[in-house]
């Protein structure tokens, strides 16, 4: 495709020079800046083996992470509506020559249930993700679950922003997927590594390379401000597959002056009969996974790169220290499974992959409030208009932390208050007041208003 050029990206991975030392400490220093990264630098970067300065990148990753976005990481949870699929892709269980997996599409009854529970636990915002199937997944389908997802309220809480990850679309569909209300479109290249990619995809729609490539360009053009993309690590080289993601981020910044709103870092995980998962053709270690995330954070500093619970508790709090800045918790990877107990045999037959982290959401809370972390439910841009290049304006210049400091510790009051253990709330209200006093005094008071406003009743106060 035009903006992958393999032969450009294997060049620079075999160049020797791109692991001089120098080049990788000077492309350090330079991001520092907040203004990104070109490829070159960046495949400098994936080349670090040295110790002190890999080191060296994941201070730096960390640094920028939080000149933009700060100590916040934005919680959410998935939500599967159905597994059926007419793709027939190695590594996902939900393969349509996977006989053994239990099938099943909720009704919107059960789409409803599904986020009640959610909104139960302290979700504010919902990842809506479905197989691709004509009929089980068309636009009605997704429509009636999105309008029936934000009717839901538990005691003046609800979803207020669904992100959905479906199939790629016409311009057209894209055009009444936005229609709905909804945030973020998401959806994953996997790879994008020409020959690697139709080996994995051997048939079904996501056989076909471009239209999945180009799927973020027709959802820009049918007026969908913010697209998600990323690559599923572990079935090419990772050094090609980061570089590859990047070329894609880049020219999406290039083309329509909105690079991604979010870049996404699964790795190959078992599951349910399926043979790349099993074995991946190029597992990633957690070295070279971390050292990848750090990259991506240095090259689109502006971006939102997110972490599933793939991947276990402890190694996710090493990534939150690279850049990671949105997070999924309490997750569950098949339809109906947050009605259902987590560990019961139904879900293990239904579920897309195995979870690394079991946790609940109120867990993973405490967890990140102990670690320094501030849980964020706000979704006050996607409701503010500030989205596509009204948002990529604001994170470029990392001015966007003055809007998402009071919204996110408003939210976090509310999660505290409505839904917090005791143990959790006790956390949770020690790190909103450590936050008030990092504030000017201007700003605190400002801040404590809505603080005090949230913990006087009110509900969804944003900026």
């Amino acid at each position: 495709m035009e903006f992958i050029n393999e032969n450009y990206i294997n060049s620079l991975l075999e160049n020797k020079y791109k692991s001089d030392a120098v080049l990788q400490k000077d492309a350090i220093i330079k991001s520092k800046e907040c203004k990104g990264l070109n490829l070159e630098e960046c495949s400098a970067l994936l080349n670090i083996e040295d110790d002190v300065l890999l080191n060296e990148l994941f201070h730096t990753a960390k640094e920028i992470k939080e000149k933009i976005y700060g100590n916040r990481l934005v919680m959410f949870a998935p939500l599967y509506v159905t597994n059926l699929c007419v793709n027939n892709c190695l590594y996902c269980a939900f393969r349509r020559d996977n006989k053994e997996l239990k099938r099943k599409t909720l009704t919107i009854d059960e789409i409803r249930e599904e986020a009640e529970y959610l909104v139960s636990q302290g979700h504010k915002r919902i990842l809506l993700v479905a197989g691709e199937h004509p009929k089980k997944s068309s636009m009605q389908f997704i429509g009636e679950a999105v309008a029936e997802i934000y009717k839901v309220n538990h005691n003046g809480n609800n979803i207020r922003r669904i992100n959905v990850n479906s199939a790629p679309q016409s311009v057209d569909n894209f055009k009444i997927l936005k229609s709905f209300g909804i945030g973020t479109y998401q959806c994953f290249q996997e790879t994008y590594h020409f020959n690697s990619y139709h080996k994995m995809h051997p048939d079904g729609p996501k056989h076909d390379y471009a239209w999945r490539l180009f799927a973020m360009d027709r959802a820009l053009q049918a007026g969908i401000d913010d697209v998600g993309i990323g690559a599923l690590f572990g079935i090419t080289d990772y050094k090609f597959e980061t570089l590859a993601l990047l070329s894609h981020a880049f020219n999406l910044d290039e083309k329509w002056g909105i690079g991604p709103h979010t870049i996404s870092v699964p790795r190959l995980e078992p599951a349910m009969n399926a043979p790349a998962a099993q074995k991946p053709p190029f597992a990633v270690d957690d070295k070279s996974f971390k050292k990848l995330v750090a990259v991506i954070r240095l090259a689109v500093p502006y971006t939102g790169i997110i972490l599933s619970t793939r991947e276990r508790a402890e190694l996710r709090r090493d990534l939150f220290q690279v850049g990671i800045s949105q997070i999924s918790a309490g997750s569950r990877t098949s339809p109906g499974a947050y009605k259902e107990s987590a560990d019961s045999l139904e879900e293990f037959e239904m579920q897309q992959f195995q979870l690394g982290d079991h946790r609940t959401l109120d867990e993973v809370v405490n967890d990140c409030c102990n670690l320094g972390y501030l849980p964020s439910f706000c979704t006050a841009c996607y409701r503010s208009q500030r989205t596509g290049d009204r948002f990529m304006e604001l994170a470029k210049t990392g001015t966007i932390g003055k809007i998402c400091v009071p919204n996110a510790l408003a939210t976090f009051k509310e999660y505290s208050m409505d839904y917090a253990s005791e143990e959790t709330k006790k956390s949770a209200d020690l790190m909103i007041q450590n936050e008030l006093n990092k504030q000017t005094e201007e700003s605190r008071n400002r801040i404590n208003k809505i603080v005090d406003r949230v913990a006087n009743g009110e509900r969804d106060i944003f900026f």
